[in-house]
């Protein structure tokens, strides 16, 4: 009896301990790149009781030895696991084959339906409820992709991101293309799920296959209903009225300010690589000459910079002739140059949340970090909301400080450029360095909507604050909304430069190969005057800097603010002009004077025009003056003089100008190949397959 008793007290125990409850650990992968895969739902069979898988793929739940766990997510083979005596289940996810539609898109438009499980098709019949957000949407309907809010701020723009090795191990933003055309996160955003026919995504391999590597991230591809195209209209732009013909007997000076920007050149660069149409508006041709080098020599005298001339025939007209005038800044190396008092003024702001924005920037900025010196000082000023200072000014060899920093830095929230700007200048006068370089940079969108956010008010202050000795360079950062005669404004008001940077190699350009010329100036307030011989020529016409124009007596008034030239800076200007004796349809007839006579002296018969610069010193007040003379000489184009030639007809035909006489882009490449050679960056040879890629998709 006592026997038996103790067999049913072990029997009951047995029971007892079976019956009790356990957690179950685990984490969840997806077989094709062991990726954790967040919000698979785990369900104990038979019952209402689950939980879903945290960002990291993780979860828990409580059950009993007998349960059978039930692993599923969207797109995905459901897996069934008994829990027994296991206290960790692990589950690998495999793509169900059978529940997709597959689709694969050959270039832009055309479809066609494969078997291939990259590739993932949601009608629009399996769109979520009305209210979720078409990234939510796309998160709960194709397998591979994830939705994460990187901060956790509520309200703040979720970040999609292809699950593949790629993109996952580089954080790269997937390429959406909507109807055809790409556009970037944000506008992908705006889409309304009533609007949307169906959507796919491809991964990896095939991304890459079709769209090169601007897919290496995934590509995400919508139909919409009546194939409403959304394209980046936001973008804004100062309107540029071309610089006509003008006679030299009667307007013989020709008087402007210089331009180091380059920034017209790379965000042209953008639109080409992306497929998209180039506005006219935004085509500089000063610009895009100004963003190569060319062989021009190193002052030899006093003057920081050299001044070089060349006359030839213009490469698309037979009747006129091309006038190159460079200059060439003095070239320093980076440890001869002054100590640093840098302000970082970062834009935060919720529209910076895009992977060509905030993520870019913060890559840049590490490229000029690892390049300061111990004597250097850098702060760091970000502004959204509101401004603030999340770095107070820290030395150069403090690098790891420095980048912890950056790396901290989220976007969200409105954007308060005004209160930025204010108080980045006011920590920089703060921290000023006497014979130093005090420099304000500034890295955004361009989208000011909060506080002094119109052109003329911002101009206002930054004329202001430039007599204080601190400048300002200004680096723009993705599209879409991207407010380019904002930027242009404060940079030139600021005494600085302006750039685009639309991927890290320009990053590097910019702080990396010209990181004197970005951030120290050698020369200010740059002025150029031409004057023409009117024995010689008819008429001239300046090719570019429209927005640069001076009226001719501001080339001696000191208080006229111009141009700014950096160390080792190039700056190119061409002329197209008419000589005397030359019919040609340009030129339109003018009435006989009645008051006044122009008479032309029989003297300098061998000059064509002489060109006048008028400069000061960072620090200085008083201009100084230089002059050159052009002879009457026209000589066998240099190999620059092709290439310079090339970019400038090339912008031109962007701007759809009435003057490059029906040139053909064949023509454009011709002249670029003959002057490719001394091309030790790629960028000659970038440019001739940015041509290329423009003439075949037109």
């Amino acid at each position: 009896m006592k026997n038996l008793a103790l067999i049913l007290c072990f029997v009951l125990s047995l029971w007892h301990i079976q019956s009790q409850e356990k957690t179950i650990i685990g984490t969840i992968t997806t077989d094709f790149d062991g990726i954790p895969l967040q919000g698979a739902t785990v369900i104990v069979k038979g019952t209402n009781r689950g939980t879903q898988t945290n960002v990291d793929g993780k979860y828990a739940i409580k059950t009993k030895e007998n349960d059978i766990l039930v692993f599923s997510y969207i797109g995905y083979k459901t897996i069934s696991k008994t829990v027994k005596n296991a206290l960790v289940i692990n589950v690998v996810m495999v793509v169900d084959d059978a529940s997709l539609e597959e689709v694969v898109v050959m270039g832009y438009g055309t479809q066609r339906k494969i078997n291939r499980t990259s590739s993932i098709a949601v009608s629009s019949d399996e769109k979520s409820k009305p209210s979720a957000t078409i990234s939510q949407t796309l998160s709960g309907q194709a397998a591979g992709v994830n939705v994460s809010d990187s901060s956790g701020h509520p309200g703040q723009n979720s970040t999609i991101i292809i699950r593949g090795r790629n993109s996952i191990s580089n954080h790269i933003e997937p390429l959406f293309i909507i109807d055809g055309v790409p556009v970037d996160q944000d506008n992908f955003r705006k889409l309304k799920q009533k609007d949307i026919t169906s959507f796919s995504v491809l991964k990896n391999t095939e991304a890459t296959a079709i769209y090169g590597n601007r897919g290496s991230g995934g590509v995400i591809i919508v139909t919409t209903k009546g194939r409403k195209i959304i394209t980046p209209n936001n973008d804004d732009y100062t309107k540029i009225i071309e610089n006509p013909f003008k006679r030299a007997n009667l307007t013989p000076l020709s008087t402007f300010s210089i331009d180091v920007d380059k920034a017209g050149y790379s965000n042209v660069r953008r639109m080409i690589n992306n497929g998209q149409v180039v506005p006219p508006n935004s085509v500089k041709i000063e610009e895009m000459v100004n963003y190569f080098d060319y062989n021009y020599p190193q002052p030899t005298d006093k003057h920081p910079f050299s001044i070089n001339t060349e006359v030839v025939e213009t490469p698309w007209h037979k009747d006129t002739q091309l006038v190159r005038i460079g200059l060439q800044g003095k070239t320093y190396e980076n440890d001869k140059l002054p100590a640093s008092n840098l302000i970082f003024l970062l834009d935060v702001s919720g529209s910076m949340g895009s992977q060509n924005k905030l993520p870019l920037l913060k890559s840049a900025f590490k490229l000029l970090v690892n390049q300061l010196r111990e004597k250097d000082k850098v702060s760091i000023v970000v502004y959204a909301g509101a401004a603030g200072v999340v770095l107070e000014p820290t030395s150069g060899d403090q690098k790891d400080k420095i980048l912890a920093a950056l790396d901290n830095l989220n976007s969200g929230g409105s954007t308060a450029g005004g209160e930025g700007i204010e108080l980045a200048y006011k920590l920089a006068e703060k921290h000023y360095k006497k014979n130093g370089n005090n420099r304000v940079i500034l890295a955004t969108d361009g989208d000011f909507n909060v506080g002094a956010s119109s052109n003329k008010a911002m101009q206002t202050f930054i004329e202001e604050k430039r007599e204080s000795g601190v400048f300002l360079s200004v680096l723009g950062f993705g599209y879409g909304n991207y407010k380019d005669s904002k930027l242009e404004t404060l940079a030139d008001k600021g005494n600085g430069n302006h750039a685009y940077i639309d991927n890290m190699q320009e990053a590097q350009k910019v702080f990396g190969k010209e990181f004197g010329g970005t951030l120290f100036t050698i020369a200010k307030d740059v002025k150029i005057q031409v004057e023409f011989n009117p024995k010689k020529v008819q008429a001239y016409r300046l090719i570019g800097y429209e927005n640069r124009l001076l009226a001719d007596e501001d080339f001696i008034d000191d208080a006229i603010d111009a141009g700014e030239l950096g160390s080792g800076h190039t700056v190119t200007a061409l002329y197209e002009i008419i000589p005397v004796g030359i019919k040609n349809a340009y030129l339109k007839k003018i009435p006989d004077l009645k008051y006044s006579k122009t008479e032309i002296t029989s003297n300098f018969e061998d000059e064509l025009f002489t060109v006048k610069f008028r400069y000061k010193k960072p620090n200085a007040d008083k201009s100084i003056e230089m002059i050159h003379v052009q002879n009457n000489q026209i000589s066998e184009a240099s190999n620059d003089m092709n290439f310079v030639s090339a970019v400038a007809l090339f912008g031109m035909q962007l701007k759809q100008s009435k003057y490059f006489n029906n040139a053909t882009t064949s023509k454009v490449i011709e002249l670029a190949e003959k002057g490719r050679e001394n091309d030790r960056n790629g960028y000659r040879a970038e440019f001739i397959r940015l041509v290329k890629s423009h003439k075949s998709i037109n």
